[in-house]
């Protein structure tokens, strides 16, 4: 994602509307109790399952998520340069949602456009009036928009990264009341450095929060109004690797905020740090056992959402017909298949379709399961002399017996799930050294070895 450095237009971009955004709004609604992310995705060589339209996902504890449409864009932009990049939902005050994105297709950094996509929906299923919005005529790209209600104007402002007079890039913003005309543009925040990638929450005991991108780190400034001008850097760095869109969430159950990453190399991977107190400014690593990404997936946004949009985004779009497996002990790693070979490898996997599994019932008993691979359908995932590897199915009966695992609750952890062999019943499924088997399981490392989480 990193633009021509010449132009230091953009090094990344973020999206995201915490739930302090959705506060002060004066009709009653329904309390949020799900989150819906938006974003785009790239593979690692910009090939298949790249594409540049608005995704969905959905989750009910914001941190594991189920990708809508299978993966597939809900819409595409049909103006400017017909993709996005870092798409953007907000609850409005009326309880309907309002996206706005880049203007952008693909990696051509040198393209510069004025305007943000924008749509308008009642519930995520369908979208309409869209149009772009020009924000200003500098010579230089509007990244990664968001919004927020000021309800001092009575009027939401629109952040958005440019590069103004000062030469260097800044966060801008202008306030609309329709996201059809806005105001002329201000500098919201200018530090005097490079920042990009604007993420607020609003109203957080008597504060304002902004979280930017800084030298590769994403960093908090604060307010105790909106005005432009009056943040102030507060708070500790967090990054792993490079790191950039920042993404405020406010948990639902708890007192908790995840501070979400994405790191800007193609098909980014994103990482998540929580807080207790987000006025504190310091953030410590979840374990990557806790949250998964969908696949591909590049700069979030993240917005609450009810139970009954939640249950009606999954009825309506449906959720995917595979599954990843994501390791116990080495949760950056999932299962896939590499030369025929079963493995664990890190995310992101090239080609990215190596790690999508449908779980059919098992080929030797229907209560059992069997792996059958996304790309090469007549394969299954069976067991050769305690190996596994991906295998036609040649209609015999101890082929279907080698692909039959019977899943269990995790050997390491019960939320988890693990596989025993249909014919070797004392063995089970595990990776040594990040190459897949079946043995018996007889230590706690071989526990965690044959520990896995199936998600998307």
């Amino acid at each position: 994602m990193t633009p021509n450095p010449s132009r230091r237009l953009f090094l990344g971009a973020a999206a995201s509307v915490p739930l302090a955004l959705t506060l002060g709004t004066p009709a009653a609604h329904a309390a949020d109790s799900a989150y819906v992310m938006c974003y785009f995705t790239e593979s690692t060589n910009l090939g298949d399952g790249t594409d540049y339209g608005l995704h969905l996902a959905v989750s009910t504890d914001g941190l594991r998520w189920t990708p809508l449409n299978q993966n597939n864009p809900v819409v595409t932009p049909t103006e400017g340069a017909l993709g996005l990049r870092d798409p953007f939902i907000l609850k409005k005050q009326d309880g309907t949602f309002v996206v706005l994105a880049t203007d952008l297709k693909g990696t051509d950094w040198s393209y510069v456009s004025q305007y943000v996509h924008v749509w308008n929906s009642t519930d995520l299923r369908t979208f309409t009036g869209y149009h772009r919005l020009k924000l200003h005529d500098m010579n230089t790209h509007s990244w990664a928009p968001e919004a927020f209600w000021d309800a001092s104007r009575g009027q939401y402002g629109l952040i958005y990264s440019a590069v103004n007079d000062s030469g260097h890039n800044v966060i801008m913003v202008n306030y609309t009341s329709d996201f059809v005309t806005a105001s002329a543009p201000q500098v919201f925040f200018d530090p005097g450095y490079d920042v990009i990638d604007g993420d607020m929450a609003v109203g957080v005991n008597g504060y304002n929060y902004l979280y930017f991108k800084k030298n590769q780190t994403l960093v908090g400034a604060r307010s105790t109004t909106l005005a432009p001008g009056s943040f102030t850097e507060f708070s500790t760095g967090a990054a792993h690797g490079g790191t950039e869109a920042p993404t405020l969430v406010k948990s639902l159950s708890s007192g908790t905020w995840w501070l979400w990453g994405d790191t800007y190399t193609p098909n980014g991977v994103f990482y998540a740090w929580q807080s207790g107190d987000l006025s504190a400014g310091t953030w410590t690593a979840l374990d990557q056992k806790t949250y998964t990404q969908p696949v591909n997936s590049k700069h979030c946004g993240i917005s609450t959402i009810t139970t009954a949009q939640y249950n009606a985004l999954l009825s309506y779009w449906g959720a995917p017909a595979w599954n990843r497996l994501k390791s116990y002990n080495y949760p950056a790693r999932y299962v896939r298949h590499s030369n025929y070979v079963g493995r664990i490898d890190e995310y992101p996997v090239e080609p990215y379709k190596d790690s999508l599994w449908t779980i059919v019932p098992g080929l030797a008993d229907s209560s059992g399961v069997s792996f059958q691979s996304v790309n090469y359908p007549t394969r299954y995932l069976r067991h050769y002399n305690y190996a596994l590897q991906l295998d036609v199915n040649d209609g015999t009966s101890t082929f279907a017996a080698d692909a039959t695992f019977y899943r269990t609750a995790g050997l390491a952890d019960s939320a988890w799930s693990s596989f025993r062999s249909y014919n070797n019943p004392t063995r089970y499924i595990r990776h040594s050294n990040y190459v897949l088997r079946i043995d018996p399981i007889s230590t706690s490392t071989a526990q965690q070895d044959a520990t896995f989480y199936v998600g998307y």
